[in-house]
Protein backbone atom coordinates (compact mmCIF):
# COMPACT_ATOMS: atom_id res chain seq x y z
CA UNK A 1 0.00 0.00 0.00
CA UNK A 2 1.09 3.54 -1.15
CA UNK A 3 4.44 1.39 -2.87
CA UNK A 4 6.32 2.41 -5.57
CA UNK A 5 4.13 1.78 -8.90
CA UNK A 6 5.55 -1.01 -10.92
CA UNK A 7 6.18 -0.07 -14.48
CA UNK A 8 6.55 -2.51 -17.17
CA UNK A 9 8.92 -1.86 -20.10
CA UNK A 10 7.97 -2.92 -23.38
CA UNK A 11 9.60 -6.47 -24.39
CA UNK A 12 11.89 -4.71 -27.29
CA UNK A 13 13.29 -1.75 -27.37
CA UNK A 14 11.99 0.63 -29.95
CA UNK A 15 14.19 0.88 -33.30
CA UNK A 16 16.35 3.88 -32.81
CA UNK A 17 17.10 4.17 -36.98
CA UNK A 18 14.65 4.65 -39.46
CA UNK A 19 16.45 3.22 -42.50
CA UNK A 20 13.39 5.46 -44.88
CA UNK A 21 14.30 8.44 -43.33
CA UNK A 22 17.69 10.51 -44.01
CA UNK A 23 17.93 12.52 -41.32
CA UNK A 24 17.35 9.65 -39.13
CA UNK A 25 20.38 7.87 -40.92
CA UNK A 26 22.76 10.91 -40.86
CA UNK A 27 22.38 10.72 -37.20
CA UNK A 28 23.28 7.58 -36.31
CA UNK A 29 25.74 6.77 -39.05
CA UNK A 30 27.23 10.33 -40.34
CA UNK A 31 29.13 9.97 -43.69
CA UNK A 32 29.82 6.33 -42.90
CA UNK A 33 26.09 5.70 -43.16
CA UNK A 34 25.73 7.41 -46.37
CA UNK A 35 28.66 4.99 -48.17
CA UNK A 36 26.47 1.87 -47.14
CA UNK A 37 23.19 3.04 -48.00
CA UNK A 38 24.27 4.27 -51.41
CA UNK A 39 26.20 0.56 -52.09
CA UNK A 40 23.09 -1.19 -50.82
CA UNK A 41 20.67 1.30 -53.43
CA UNK A 42 22.92 0.96 -56.30
CA UNK A 43 24.46 -1.98 -56.24
CA UNK A 44 21.78 -4.80 -54.53
CA UNK A 45 18.71 -5.23 -55.66
CA UNK A 46 17.03 -5.24 -51.89
CA UNK A 47 18.11 -1.46 -51.53
CA UNK A 48 15.87 -0.33 -54.16
CA UNK A 49 13.67 1.79 -51.34
CA UNK A 50 16.23 4.01 -49.67
CA UNK A 51 16.61 7.21 -50.11
CA UNK A 52 19.47 7.85 -52.35
CA UNK A 53 18.51 11.46 -52.86
CA UNK A 54 17.28 12.88 -50.13
CA UNK A 55 20.22 11.18 -48.21
CA UNK A 56 22.61 13.02 -50.50
CA UNK A 57 21.18 16.44 -50.28
CA UNK A 58 20.64 16.32 -46.89
CA UNK A 59 24.15 15.55 -45.79
CA UNK A 60 25.23 18.41 -48.08
CA UNK A 61 22.95 20.47 -45.73
CA UNK A 62 24.57 18.77 -42.64
CA UNK A 63 28.11 19.66 -43.82
CA UNK A 64 27.52 23.53 -43.05
CA UNK A 65 28.12 25.09 -39.47
CA UNK A 66 25.12 26.29 -37.87
CA UNK A 67 22.23 25.35 -41.23
CA UNK A 68 20.59 22.78 -38.96
CA UNK A 69 20.20 21.98 -35.89
CA UNK A 70 21.29 18.16 -36.54
CA UNK A 71 24.38 16.68 -36.29
CA UNK A 72 27.63 18.45 -38.29
CA UNK A 73 29.33 16.37 -41.06
CA UNK A 74 32.16 16.60 -42.78
CA UNK A 75 31.87 18.18 -46.74
CA UNK A 76 35.38 15.91 -47.54
CA UNK A 77 34.27 13.28 -45.51
CA UNK A 78 30.49 13.01 -47.13
CA UNK A 79 31.95 13.59 -50.77
CA UNK A 80 34.41 10.31 -50.17
CA UNK A 81 31.86 8.07 -48.59
CA UNK A 82 28.92 9.06 -51.17
CA UNK A 83 31.69 8.45 -54.58
CA UNK A 84 33.06 5.27 -52.91
CA UNK A 85 29.35 4.08 -52.19
CA UNK A 86 28.17 5.19 -54.88
CA UNK A 87 30.56 3.70 -57.78
CA UNK A 88 31.91 0.47 -55.74
CA UNK A 89 27.96 -0.57 -55.65
CA UNK A 90 27.08 -0.13 -59.38
CA UNK A 91 30.06 -1.77 -60.02
CA UNK A 92 28.91 -4.86 -57.91
CA UNK A 93 25.96 -4.72 -58.95
CA UNK A 94 27.08 -5.06 -62.79
CA UNK A 95 29.63 -8.03 -61.47
CA UNK A 96 25.85 -9.51 -59.74
CA UNK A 97 24.13 -8.97 -63.22
CA UNK A 98 26.96 -10.43 -65.06
CA UNK A 99 27.44 -13.87 -63.02
CA UNK A 100 23.31 -14.38 -62.32
CA UNK A 101 21.74 -12.51 -64.99
CA UNK A 102 18.25 -12.26 -64.99
CA UNK A 103 17.61 -14.28 -62.65
CA UNK A 104 18.16 -12.11 -59.85
CA UNK A 105 14.82 -10.04 -60.81
CA UNK A 106 13.30 -13.03 -61.49
CA UNK A 107 13.52 -13.74 -57.74
CA UNK A 108 11.56 -10.43 -56.52
CA UNK A 109 7.96 -10.04 -56.09
CA UNK A 110 7.94 -6.53 -56.04
CA UNK A 111 6.03 -4.77 -59.06
CA UNK A 112 7.78 -1.51 -58.40
CA UNK A 113 10.78 -3.61 -58.84
CA UNK A 114 10.05 -5.11 -62.34
CA UNK A 115 8.80 -1.66 -63.33
CA UNK A 116 12.27 -0.31 -62.40
CA UNK A 117 13.70 -3.08 -64.76
CA UNK A 118 11.66 -2.11 -67.69
CA UNK A 119 12.72 1.57 -67.66
CA UNK A 120 15.77 0.60 -67.44
CA UNK A 121 15.86 -1.85 -70.16
CA UNK A 122 13.89 0.87 -72.41
CA UNK A 123 17.00 3.45 -71.41
CA UNK A 124 19.48 0.98 -72.67
CA UNK A 125 17.61 0.36 -76.12
CA UNK A 126 16.76 3.97 -76.89
CA UNK A 127 19.47 6.14 -75.48
CA UNK A 128 22.22 3.83 -75.76
CA UNK A 129 24.46 2.61 -73.08
CA UNK A 130 26.72 5.44 -72.23
CA UNK A 131 23.87 7.81 -71.64
CA UNK A 132 21.28 5.72 -70.03
CA UNK A 133 23.91 4.84 -67.87
CA UNK A 134 24.37 8.03 -66.62
CA UNK A 135 20.87 9.02 -66.89
CA UNK A 136 19.86 6.26 -64.49
CA UNK A 137 21.71 7.51 -61.88
CA UNK A 138 18.81 11.02 -61.37
CA UNK A 139 16.01 8.07 -61.37
CA UNK A 140 14.95 5.99 -58.17
CA UNK A 141 14.56 2.47 -58.54
CA UNK A 142 16.19 2.66 -62.28
CA UNK A 143 19.66 3.01 -60.94
CA UNK A 144 18.90 0.05 -58.86
CA UNK A 145 18.09 -2.40 -61.54
CA UNK A 146 20.39 -0.90 -64.57
CA UNK A 147 23.37 -1.94 -62.72
CA UNK A 148 22.79 -5.46 -62.95
CA UNK A 149 20.28 -5.19 -66.09
CA UNK A 150 23.39 -3.96 -67.82
CA UNK A 151 25.69 -6.88 -67.15
CA UNK A 152 23.09 -9.51 -67.98
CA UNK A 153 22.59 -7.63 -71.54
CA UNK A 154 26.06 -7.81 -71.99
CA UNK A 155 27.20 -4.54 -71.87
CA UNK A 156 30.90 -4.24 -72.23
CA UNK A 157 32.81 -3.72 -68.76
CA UNK A 158 35.32 -0.86 -70.11
CA UNK A 159 31.75 0.83 -71.55
CA UNK A 160 29.87 0.59 -68.22
CA UNK A 161 32.97 1.70 -65.72
CA UNK A 162 33.50 4.81 -68.09
CA UNK A 163 29.92 5.53 -68.00
CA UNK A 164 28.86 4.79 -64.53
CA UNK A 165 31.56 6.59 -62.94
CA UNK A 166 30.88 10.02 -64.72
CA UNK A 167 27.06 9.71 -63.94
CA UNK A 168 28.13 8.59 -60.23
CA UNK A 169 30.08 11.58 -60.04
CA UNK A 170 27.52 13.84 -61.95
CA UNK A 171 24.64 12.62 -59.40
CA UNK A 172 26.59 12.55 -55.67
CA UNK A 173 28.86 15.40 -55.82
CA UNK A 174 26.01 17.12 -57.48
CA UNK A 175 23.33 16.19 -55.08
CA UNK A 176 25.83 16.95 -52.21
CA UNK A 177 27.18 20.07 -53.09
CA UNK A 178 23.56 21.08 -53.70
CA UNK A 179 22.62 20.57 -49.72
CA UNK A 180 25.66 22.56 -48.41
CA UNK A 181 25.47 25.86 -51.07
CA UNK A 182 21.69 25.92 -50.07
CA UNK A 183 22.86 25.81 -46.42
CA UNK A 184 25.33 28.36 -46.71
CA UNK A 185 22.62 30.84 -49.15
CA UNK A 186 19.33 30.48 -47.00
CA UNK A 187 19.63 31.34 -42.82
CA UNK A 188 17.18 28.57 -40.91
CA UNK A 189 17.17 26.46 -43.52
CA UNK A 190 16.34 23.61 -40.85
CA UNK A 191 12.48 25.07 -40.32
CA UNK A 192 12.37 24.17 -44.32
CA UNK A 193 14.54 20.58 -44.15
CA UNK A 194 11.16 18.51 -45.13
CA UNK A 195 10.03 20.63 -47.43
CA UNK A 196 13.19 20.39 -49.03
CA UNK A 197 13.49 16.98 -49.08
CA UNK A 198 10.07 16.44 -50.45
CA UNK A 199 11.10 18.49 -53.39
CA UNK A 200 14.10 16.84 -54.78
CA UNK A 201 12.06 13.73 -54.17
CA UNK A 202 9.58 14.80 -56.31
CA UNK A 203 12.90 16.36 -58.94
CA UNK A 204 13.88 13.09 -59.27
CA UNK A 205 10.81 11.24 -59.78
CA UNK A 206 10.31 13.85 -63.06
CA UNK A 207 12.18 11.83 -65.29
CA UNK A 208 10.40 8.64 -64.72
CA UNK A 209 7.44 9.98 -65.06
CA UNK A 210 8.24 11.63 -68.63
CA UNK A 211 9.55 8.29 -70.06
CA UNK A 212 5.78 6.98 -68.23
CA UNK A 213 4.04 9.70 -70.31
CA UNK A 214 6.23 9.18 -73.67
CA UNK A 215 6.17 5.34 -73.68
CA UNK A 216 2.20 5.43 -73.39
CA UNK A 217 2.15 8.36 -76.23
CA UNK A 218 4.00 6.07 -78.41
CA UNK A 219 2.26 3.29 -77.53
CA UNK A 220 -0.79 4.80 -78.61
CA UNK A 221 0.47 6.67 -81.59
CA UNK A 222 1.62 2.56 -82.95
CA UNK A 223 -1.64 0.91 -82.04
CA UNK A 224 -3.84 0.46 -84.80
CA UNK A 225 -6.01 2.47 -86.20
CA UNK A 226 -9.87 1.59 -86.96
CA UNK A 227 -11.29 3.28 -90.27
CA UNK A 228 -14.52 3.53 -90.22
CA UNK A 229 -16.52 2.74 -93.88
CA UNK A 230 -19.12 5.11 -95.55
CA UNK A 231 -21.31 2.01 -95.99
CA UNK A 232 -21.36 1.50 -91.89
CA UNK A 233 -18.35 -1.55 -92.00
CA UNK A 234 -14.95 -1.02 -90.66
CA UNK A 235 -11.37 -1.89 -92.19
Amino acid sequence: MGGPALVLAPPFPPLAVNVLDASSLLASFGALGVAVVLFAETGLLIGFFLPGDSLLFTAGLLCRAGAYSGPHLDLAQVLAASVVGALAGAQCGYVLGRRGGRALLARSRSRRLHEGAARAEELLGRYGHARAIVLARFVPVVRTVLNPLAGALGVGARTFAVWQVAGGLLWTVGLVLAGYGLGSALPGVDRYLLPLVAVVVVLSLLPLAFELLRGRRRAAAEAPTIVTRTDGGQR
